[in-house]
C-alpha cells in the first residue's frame, strides 16, 4: 500500500516520488533501470492532470546508451472541486 498525498500536499516532485514508491512494489529484473520524467500539466475546468513518463532500459558498461527502451505513462488527476484535504480526490492512472 502506498500512502498517496492529498491534493493540498501534492507537488510535481511529490508525484515523482510517489510513482517511484509505487514502481518499487513491482517485480522486475534488477538489470532494468528507469528514470521518471514530468511531461506536462493540463488544466481543465474541474481538475488538473499531471503527466509523467517512466522510461525503462538495460544499460551496460559496453553500451551505456541502450538501443531499446520501454515507457510507462502515468497521469495524476487532482480535483479542483472536491476538498483538498481528502485522500480520494487524487486519481492515479498507471
Amino acid at each position: 500500500n502506498i500512502s498517496w498525498a492529498t491534493c493540498n500536499d501534492f507537488t510535481i516532485e511529490k508525484g515523482k516520488d510517489q510513482i517511484n514508491e509505487y514502481i518499487k512494489t513491482w517485480q522486475y529484473e534488477s538489470n532494468w533501470l528507469y528514470c521518471i520524467d514530468f511531461l506536462k500539466e493540463d488544466d481543465h475546468p474541474y481538475n488538473k492532470l499531471y503527466r509523467y513518463r517512466v522510461l525503462w532500459s538495460i544499460p551496460t558498461r559496453r553500451k551505456p546508451i541502450p538501443r531499446a527502451t520501454a515507457a510507462v505513462y502515468f497521469t495524476i488527476c487532482l480535483s479542483e472541486i472536491k476538498p483538498k484535504v481528502s485522500y480520494d480526490v487524487i486519481q492515479y492512472y498507471p
